[in-house]
């Protein structure tokens, strides 16, 4: 079984999971940005690419090859299909995990136009002999395909058009360094400020025809955990509520009413992530806990408590991962209106019980 598929069916599954759902990806289709002007923060990123995409326009040439690292929802595809029109290309869409053998992708690499981008989401899955593969067609616009096995095998040098690949990864630690080295311009998409949030919400709200008040805009950016997919997940829940309970205007009350009832609280966390902290502070008195031990309390798989909950459980400074297991911060006790045992400071053993 491969983890990845675990942990992203479980976080599809959440509110505020980062995931992708089919539903998720009906509605961005319809509101996503068409070009870098319309783009809302990742300031640096967009000045940046804007830059390479007029050069590569003045120079009359194919853009380099652009590696996108950060966490889902944070805009890769986006900007990816951004490039595509900035260059006046067609773009062609496909992951990691459909390129299982070096075959799958010279049939997709022998099929591009000349200019076309090539945008390959969750690169880092992508396995090892397409990865050689991608080597020389992104240095040299040249594959080489065998033909035949054994001692008779040849290979056949294939040319191909200049091309613009995009690559997308949510772990750019596990890409080799000979592949990272090949991507010309590289950038990493941070979270996003409850601002930049707000102006996303905003645009949303007018594209779907929401109304909406500033001080309602806000209290859902604040529950977004820094990404818009969830930004814009949340406030077409709100808005399913402000049509049903209300007169349909989201205003402050009605978006905190909103995601009380989907469990969404005011810092953005789910019942999971609540669950997780319930039992680390009320089970194991703040820890240290081992993983094993805390997913077993939660009734959860361990890659889904590691992959799903903890890593913003850890951003937002509630949770701490050490040598001998997790622990509670003083945040987290404050956060679930606790109070922490005296003992927690010098610690209470439990890491020799359970392990890191």
């Amino acid at each position: 079984m491969n983890w990845d598929d675990t942990t992203d069916a479980d976080a599809a599954e959440r509110l505020v999971g980062s995931v992708a759902d089919r539903e998720d990806q009906a509605v961005e289709a319809a509101l996503r940005p068409k070009d870098l002007d319309e783009f809302i923060g990742q300031e640096k990123v967009r000045e940046q690419l804007d830059l390479v995409l007029r050069a590569a326009r003045a120079r009359g040439a194919t853009a380099d090859h652009v590696l996108l690292s950060g966490a889902p929802g944070l805009g890769k595809t986006t900007l990816s299909m951004i490039i595509a029109a900035e260059m006046g290309a067609p773009i062609r869409i496909t992951s990691g995990p459909a390129i299982q053998h070096a075959g799958d992708l010279a049939a997709i690499l022998s099929s591009l136009q000349e200019g076309e981008v090539l945008f390959l989401d969750e690169i880092h899955r992508m396995s090892r002999p397409a990865e050689e593969m991608l080597y020389m067609a992104m240095e040299d616009f040249r594959v080489d395909v065998i033909v035949g096995k054994g001692p008779g095998a040849t290979a056949i040098p294939l040319e191909l058009p200049p091309f613009t690949l995009v690559g997308a990864t949510t772990r750019a630690g596990l890409l080799p360094p000979p592949l990272r080295d090949r991507f010309g311009f590289t950038a990493h998409m941070e979270f996003y400020e409850p601002a930049e949030l707000e102006r996303v919400i905003h645009r949303s709200a007018n594209l779907l025809e929401v109304e909406i008040e500033p001080e309602g805009a806000a209290e859902i950016a604040g529950r977004s955990r820094g990404t818009p997919r969830i930004a814009n997940r949340l406030l077409r829940r709100v808005r399913d509520y402000a049509q049903v309970k209300a007169d349909g205007l989201i205003t402050r009350d009605i978006a905190a009413a909103a995601l009380a009832v989907y469990e969404v609280d005011a810092r953005g966390l789910d019942r999971l992530d609540r669950g997780v902290l319930d039992a680390l502070l009320k089970l194991f008195g703040g820890g240290p806990v081992g993983l094993s031990t805390l997913a077993v309390a939660v009734g959860e798989e361990r890659e889904t408590v590691e992959e799903v909950a903890e890593p913003f459980l850890v951003r937002e400074g509630l949770l701490a991962r050490t040598p001998r297991g997790r622990v509670a911060t003083p945040a987290a006790w404050a956060h679930l209106g606790l109070t922490p045992p005296r003992s927690q400071s010098a610690g209470n053993g439990q890491g020799d019980l359970f392990g890191a």
